[in-house]
């Protein structure tokens, strides 16, 4: 191989392999080098070196460079085919590297493909010059697809996986939500509108808290569409999923009800201390609140990131009665201990089991050695609290869940955990909280504004004081 030649197969390797041309430069001298070892033995001292602008190649031997004769007898039939297996071996890996950091820049955007076959439940999907894994773990509830359909996802991950890069896709992530937001809808492409906050279950309902900086546009209904077209074409590649938008706002007592909507809120209290909100509301707006099986409190405390527990005024009364019963029951508690603690929302003694000892001893104005006393006797009561209740539990003698909690579990109204039960209006949940950009917007928005002319599919929530979005 001539200067030339080799200049010219660095320049192709880089051109069809997307391999930096340094890269396939050391690649060369390393293919050179083990021939001449194979040529001279790994005892002797050697270096090859290739010149990046000229393509000529020495091979020093000992310090010294070898003529052109010998270097030709070095890469003689054998050695130049133990250098050609190094240099595809090389080649190969620089390849790999190049597609993995190419697709992990693209990690959370959106790419289209083809599927090409399936392996057991996974589809196989040709998104260019690489297939991607399509887990069933990452497919939406109920879609199926055949060998040549068009499908859109997410890249999750990117990982080298021996001589390959694997990528796994997702259709069931919020940020393909999220780029189908931005593709569908040019507003937000532009970064004219904001989503601020995007709540997911996948296959069931979205719920996508949006702002927008020029006081001239609606938000919502620029997301909507003339008669829900843009929206619709979101829905229908999340086959069939319910989107909610609503409008954000900095304020919880603004957010919570947008976000709990259709559902009319009575009042909204916040817990710093527990990063829980309750929310009061009629009896009759209860199950609304709370939706089937408690996926719309499940999904608004995602996507305000605070716990809601939705009760009625009756009901917290009487939780406010039982702690302040149980709070005062506390040896060595002070008179207004109780009180404080209610005030901040530690309504049982499983709340109270993991308070800080320095905000309890704001809230009590005991020592830390008499809070640790408090915080030791509140975790031994919940404790047996939960003894008690398992214990019920297998004797069978558990009271029937309550239609008025919605089917919450009475375990968990006993310690206070507010763990979702299976029926269709738990009264409390807990989910984990979603990450919500606390900057504030320069639009104070109280409410969504009526978007005329949507599709009747759309699901666009009312907001309290204000008329629903028509559909």
């Amino acid at each position: 191989m001539n200067d030339a030649e080799v200049l010219r197969t660095v320049d192709a390797i880089h051109r069809d392999k997307n391999i930096d041309k340094e890269i396939v430069f050391e690649v060369l001298e390393q293919a050179i080098l083990s021939a001449a070892r194979k040529h001279y033995g790994e005892e002797i001292a050697l270096e090859s070196k290739i010149d990046r602008i000229s393509g000529r190649t020495t091979v020093i031997k000992e310090g010294a460079p070898i003529d052109s004769e010998q270097l030709g007898e070095i890469l003689g039939r054998i050695s130049a085919q133990s250098a050609k297996q190094v240099m595809i071996q090389k080649i190969r890996e620089a390849e790999r590297d190049a597609v993995f950091d190419e697709f992990q820049a693209q990690r959370g955007s959106l790419v289209n493909g083809t599927v090409t076959r399936f392996e057991g439940a996974a589809l196989v999907v040709n998104i260019g010059k690489i297939e991607g894994i399509l887990p069933k773990s990452e497919q939406i509830p109920g879609e199926s697809f055949r060998p040549g359909d068009r499908v859109r996802a997410v890249i999750l991950e990117v990982r080298k996986a021996g001589p390959r890069v694997r990528i796994v896709l997702s259709r069931v992530h919020s940020d393909l939500v999220r780029r189908l937001f931005e593709l569908e809808i040019p507003e937000i492409g532009e970064r004219v509108i904001d989503i601020r906050s995007l709540a997911r279950e996948a296959g069931y309902r979205s719920k996508v808290a949006v702002s927008c900086f020029d006081q001239k546009i609606d938000a919502i209904g620029s997301c909507v569409g003339v008669r829900g077209s843009r929206i619709h074409n979101i829905r229908e590649e999340l086959a069939g999923e319910k989107i909610d938008i609503v409008r954000w706002n900095d304020s919880l007592q603004v957010l919570v009800p947008n976000a709990l909507s259709p559902a009319e809120v009575e009042e909204v209290i916040l817990c710093q201390m527990l990063g829980r909100v309750i929310v009061l509301v009629k009896e009759d707006q209860l199950s609304l609140a709370i939706g089937k099986r408690g996926q719309n409190v499940r999904l608004a405390s995602k996507l305000v990131g605070w716990d809601i527990d939705i009760m009625t005024r009756d009901e917290l009364n009487e939780k406010l009665d039982r702690a302040l019963e149980s709070f005062s029951a506390i040896p060595g508690a002070p008179p207004e201990m109780a009180e404080n603690l209610i005030e901040q929302g530690f309504f049982t003694f499983d709340d109270l089991s993991v308070i800080e000892l320095d905000q309890l001893a704001e809230l009590s104005g005991l020592s830390d050695d008499e809070c640790q006393g408090v915080v030791d006797f509140a975790e031994q009561e919940a404790e047996r609290l939960e003894k008690e209740l398992a214990a019920q539990k297998a004797a069978g003698t558990l009271p029937p869940k309550s239609v008025a909690r919605g089917g919450a579990d009475p375990e968990a109204i006993a310690t206070g955990t507010g763990e979702a039960g299976t029926g269709d209006a738990p009264a409390a949940v807990e989910t984990e909280s979603a990450s919500v950009d606390p900057s504030a917007s320069d639009q104070s928005e109280d409410s969504p504004e009526s978007a005329g002319g949507e599709s009747p599919e759309v699901e666009v929530p009312p907001t309290q004081g204000d008329e629903p979005a028509s559909s």
